[in-house]
């Protein structure tokens, strides 16, 4: 089995580079709008975790396909998969819509986390023109999945790294104005997005059209028809899947929300946080997905048992690095606020925040690794319920009443503070019941 380690490992790391690279365009947006106006950061704290959280959930639902394909490609049905891959173009066009109509109108989201009036016109703006990059992000996912289930990231991860260097100059251009463009400000941001993710999706669709590696599978015939068994199918994977991940995320966006009633330094010290936080997450996330690939080519080879130990050797690589990561964050915690800003109300506040933050994350990376292999098994809504149950309730409300009402013996805070730890005791029961779960499942399997 050290040859599937080895296995999840290079893939994990492929797709790691790529992640990191689409990472790095939030990266860039929060230093470019750090360096334009503190008020543009805190602003960007709001509408990057409104987009964040539209985006990733409707992602999530796409990204619950991948054990579908993997299973299809283990079992050596590849015309299926071609089939199965035009019958998800029906799911990612529904939501497209529904994303986009919650981003085009997102004022009564803000009146009702109270987001000061001074913020409304910023974020309200960048959201509008993130509407129109969200249809190419998310076709641009489906792509990424697709090749993730057979085993082929490097295509991807090479079109995401160069995309980096797209996003770079153009956020910067079009944020501070220059050679004739005005300065748009944090709208500038979201222009930048929308004409990356335009690009990565034309290039996505000329590699499927000229690469000889997706002849095989004929994606280029004719559409059919809906196939509504089939479609149920994605359903009952996807839906779940991606209401697991509104939670979570929902948990992480209505956080910017509550925080930004603190004021400016509190919304900035957190978006720092949650930026880190969001790049660290791409170390489970890879390894999950590595995993769950792995897991589901065996299941559809009819090893149940190799597919076990493939879950053993992920995991294994999972809490190693999420150690290393944890420790870092930990150690760094006052050098790794200044790459944002120099405002020592800030960094000092950054820096208590990130001691909260490696905590999380431990949690957060045994969680993922979790849940992406129970999809494979297709275990789905038990998930659910426990994210909702402690995300929303012991996270979320907890934190609410921590900052602002106290809670038990402890005094209101006031501070971003009690949300991080309230998220990262959460995080810290979800991930003890999903190894109870996803031992059972396994054991069930054999």
């Amino acid at each position: 089995m050290a040859s599937e380690k080895r296995l999840i490992a290079r893939h994990a790391g492929t797709v790691l580079a790529g992640q990191l690279a689409v990472m790095a365009f939030g990266v860039t947006d929060t230093i470019v709008a750090g360096r334009y106006a503190e008020g543009a950061l805190a602003a960007l704290s709001v509408g990057a975790a409104i987009f964040i959280s539209v985006f990733v959930s409707l992602m999530g639902i796409l990204q619950a396909l991948l054990p579908v394909w993997a299973e299809l490609h283990g079992a050596e049905r590849t015309s299926e998969v071609g089939a199965s891959v035009r019958q998800s173009l029906y799911l990612c066009g529904l939501t497209i819509v529904v994303g986009m109509s919650v981003l085009l109108y997102p004022s009564p989201l803000l009146r009702w986390a109270e987001v000061p009036l001074a913020m409304r016109a910023d974020v309200e703006a960048y959201l509008q023109v993130l509407a129109f990059a969200l249809a190419p992000a998310l076709l641009f996912r489906l792509f990424s999945t697709l090749n993730q289930s057979l085993g082929r990231p490097k295509l991807v991860t090479w079109l995401q790294m160069a995309s980096l260097g797209l996003k770079l100059p153009l956020s910067i251009w079009l944020t501070f104005g220059g050679a004739g463009v005005p300065a748009l400000g944090l709208a500038g941001c979201g222009w930048a997005t929308l004409i990356v993710n335009y690009t990565m999706l034309g290039c996505a669709i000329w590699l499927l059209r000229s690469q000889p590696f997706y002849r095989e599978y004929r994606f280029w015939r004719r559409i059919e028809p809906p196939d509504w068994p089939q479609l149920r199918q994605f359903a009952r994977l996807g839906v779940p899947a991606g209401l697991s991940v509104l939670v979570e995320v929902t948990s992480f966006t209505l956080m910017a929300l509550f925080i930004a009633r603190l004021g400016v330094a509190a919304s900035a010290a957190h978006q720092i946080a949650s930026n880190l936080t969001a790049v660290a997450y791409m170390v489970p996330l890879s390894l999950g997905i590595a995993t769950s690939a792995r897991v589901s080519f065996w299941l559809g080879a009819g090893d149940p048992e190799r597919a076990r130990k493939v879950c053993r050797n992920g995991f294994e690589l999972t809490m190693a690095l999420a150690i290393v990561v944890a420790g870092s964050m930990a150690l760094l915690r006052w050098q790794l606020p200044k790459i944002y800003t120099a405002n020592p109300d800030v960094l000092r506040l950054a820096a208590q925040l990130l001691l909260a933050t490696s905590v999380y994350h431990l949690a957060d990376a045994t969680q993922t690794l979790c849940i992406f292999v129970l999809r494979c098994y297709r275990v789905t809504v038990l998930p659910l319920a426990i994210y909702g149950t402690l995300l929303w309730g012991v996270g979320l409300g907890g934190s609410y009443l921590l900052a602002y009402r106290g809670l038990g013996p402890w005094e209101a805070m006031q501070s971003p503070l009690a949300f991080w730890l309230m998220s990262a005791l959460a995080l810290v029961l979800t991930a003890v019941l999903f190894l109870a779960l996803l031992r059972r499942t396994v054991r069930r399997a054999r």
